[in-house]
């Protein structure tokens, strides 16, 4: 890997409204050019919106999803990529062509080469289907990226998947923060009064959204991947109302040590940059660690325990 300066964003995306979506993704990938950005991370279905999509009938959600690379928007992401000699990545729903939608994450490169994820850990809708596959890819850049999108991270097996495939970037986009968890030190929803509040008491709401019901929670976990892999880590996240829900923003780099090397704390939309300093990922400890296991013991990891469930089970303790 080289040296590369990236960006991640956070935005709140409009509920199926894929023109004005587009229209944000166009505003930071030409502002992260003016400051010679070639990797930037956009949040999970920020194209399509999110959390509404789990109300929709059948036919609707599935009028919703695109074919890649040959729907509209991944046709755009291309020609954005092409027009800035960036690396672009940008959620949405995708529909195979068996008729399967999935939750995916296209990233459309310069050179007209593409890669998608479909995010392994599903509950966003009773029709949308589970990817089978990690993903990871050469860039132009000279890095070599993973993608897992949202609960996908959770899972520290996805991580190190990820990590063993080669991975020295992963985007991590995600829709979080304001969930209520059934966990009691889980995430909890957002008061709506301190989120309408804030530019009256800015400070009220960047404490609600930072605290443990979404920053603090994520700073529980999300460095370890980074840290534990050898990785850097591109954080993207969707702000404020999202259906009945408030995401909490907080797009982050983090480097493979686990460190925060930039981040918002904006109520609102906006992106962060910064520099990937490429000579760090030979010894972090993540690294390192890779070179250390013993496969020979991991038989228990695929194994099954006879307690798996299915995500949405998990998710909302059912």
């Amino acid at each position: 890997m080289r040296d590369i300066r990236v960006a991640t964003v956070q935005f709140q995306p409009a509920a199926s409204d894929k023109a004005y979506n587009l229209g944000r993704i166009r505003h930071f990938v030409t502002e992260a050019a003016h400051s010679a950005v070639e990797l930037i991370a956009f949040p999970e279905m920020c194209l399509t919106g999110y959390w509404h999509v789990r109300k929709l009938s059948r036919a609707a959600f599935e009028a919703l999803a695109e074919p890649v690379p040959e729907g509209r928007s991944t046709r755009d992401l291309l020609q954005l990529s092409r027009e800035h000699g960036m690396t672009v990545g940008a959620g949405l729903l995708e529909r195979a062509s068996d008729g399967s939608v999935y939750d995916a994450y296209v990233v459309a490169m310069p050179d007209g080469t593409w890669a998608v994820h479909r995010k392994l850990h599903v509950f966003e809708h009773p029709n949308i289907c589970a990817g089978d596959r990690y993903t990871v890819f050469d860039t132009p850049h000279g890095c070599r990226v993973g993608v897992l999108i949202c609960y996908d991270n959770n899972i520290v097996e996805n991580a190190r998947a990820t990590a063993l495939l080669g991975a020295e970037v992963l985007l991590a986009p995600h829709q979080t923060g304001g969930c209520n968890s059934v966990s009691p030190r889980g995430m909890k929803p957002i008061d709506p009064a301190v989120w309408a509040r804030r530019h009256e008491d800015a400070a009220a709401c960047e404490a609600e959204l930072c605290g443990p019901k979404g920053r603090g929670w994520l700073m529980r976990w999300l460095p370890s991947r980074a840290h534990d892999n050898g990785m850097f880590l591109l954080f993207s996240n969707g702000i404020g109302p999202d259906d009945d829900e408030i995401r909490t923003g907080n797009a982050m780099v983090l480097d493979p040590y686990g460190d925060v090397i930039a981040e918002s704390r904006a109520l609102g939309d906006d992106m962060v940059v910064a520099d990937l300093d490429a000579s760090v990922l030979p010894t972090s400890s993540g690294r390192r660690w890779l070179r250390a296991r013993r496969p020979d013991l991991y038989g228990p990891l695929t194994r099954p325990t006879g307690q798996e469930q299915e995500t949405w089970r998990v998710r909302f303790g059912e």
